[in-house]
């Protein structure tokens, strides 16, 4: 199969028919080999009535339906498992991306890409939402390296192979370019179209860009430290341990500075006496051993973290094959 269209939805009676009337003028105009599959986020509206008139009248649409809301993540996650095309785009069913730039996406692919993002670079959304967007889309680009517009965008388009290696859960449907990307896999982006909302309302508040951001530290910390936690860990450790000696000495020399300005009366033994007192103070001061157990508790975390690596990982996900050389009889 050419292609498959997964589209999560959750409330969204009123568009699907006029999405499906939209997706089959692109598909018979350019004669794809393709399924759709909508996949039903737990909706609690006709949604999912309106999904098996669809696919009683069309044998090219499909459905998975959830026992409740779990989130679009697991949405696309089980549209994926269940798509047999060798190309997969995604595209919410709002209405507000536009199946027309389907063509435009396959074509972006044949140019060597993996995954193309869309990049809503015209809005029709209030200020609210784009403004706090474009800081989110900045960061995950200077953190993470994958440079795109739109990493929030819905409408994707990914080789097989990629979702056959990248595995969701969370909220880390928006980082699949990243998480494709640290794979070695190239990513690119094309701008499309984005139409104004006609039925209902969005699903998304400002609690979206908070937790957006712990997922941006999830995912760069997993993407970098995955499988080298001690890395990132032992090296705070060793940073902190290294201002608390830094510390330590500046106090030790500021002691010895404060003893040799000591008035000439006072016997020699007697400064001595107390420059050693003195280092031995600072020897305990807290300027010095907070930070050195703060430091050794990161390393300890980083080695029990080394520890569960160790334990669970699978070597076949260290690496992503790209091509084989087969044995030549």
């Amino acid at each position: 199969m050419q292609l498959s269209l997964v589209i999560p939805l959750y409330n969204e009676e009123e568009s699907l028919e006029q999405l499906h009337r939209e997706i089959c003028a692109v598909a018979d105009e350019n004669d794809y080999d393709l399924e759709i599959i909508f996949v039903d986020d737990g909706s609690t509206d006709q949604s999912w009535a309106t999904i098996e008139k669809i696919a009683a009248d069309d044998p090219r649409f499909r459905g998975i339906q959830f026992r409740r809301n779990f989130g679009k993540a697991a949405a696309l996650q089980a549209g994926f498992n269940a798509a047999k095309g060798d190309f997969v785009i995604t595209l919410d069913a709002d209405l507000q991306d536009d199946p027309k730039e389907i063509p435009d996406f396959l074509r972006q692919m044949e140019t060597g890409l993996d995954v193309v993002s869309g990049w809503k670079q015209r809005r029709y959304d209030p200020w609210h939402k784009i403004f706090p967007s474009r800081l989110f889309n900045a960061a995950v680009s200077f953190m993470t390296g994958v440079k795109l517009h739109d990493h929030n965008c819905g409408m994707k388009c990914y080789r097989r192979e990629v979702l056959d290696e990248v595995s969701l859960y969370g909220e880390r449907h928006r980082f699949i370019p990243v998480l494709a990307g640290a794979r070695g896999y190239k990513v690119g982006e094309k701008v499309i179209a984005h139409r104004s909302r006609q039925f209902g309302h969005s699903k998304y508040g400002f609690a979206r860009l908070l937790k957006g951001f712990l997922d941006l530290l999830t995912v760069w910390f997993l993407t970098r430290y995955g499988q080298r936690p001690q890395h990132f860990l032992g090296t705070i450790g060793m940073m902190v341990i290294a201002l608390g000696i830094v510390g330590y000495c500046m106090q030790a020399i500021q002691l010895f500075y404060m003893y040799c300005q000591l008035p000439q009366s006072i016997g020699v033994e007697l400064t001595a006496t107390k420059i050693v007192t003195g280092f031995v103070f600072a020897l305990f001061s807290p300027y010095l051993l907070a930070p050195v157990l703060i430091g050794l508790l990161f390393i300890a975390l980083g080695m029990l973290s080394e520890l569960v690596v160790s334990k669970t990982i699978r070597t076949d996900t260290c690496y992503s094959v790209k091509k084989v050389i087969e044995e030549r009889s």
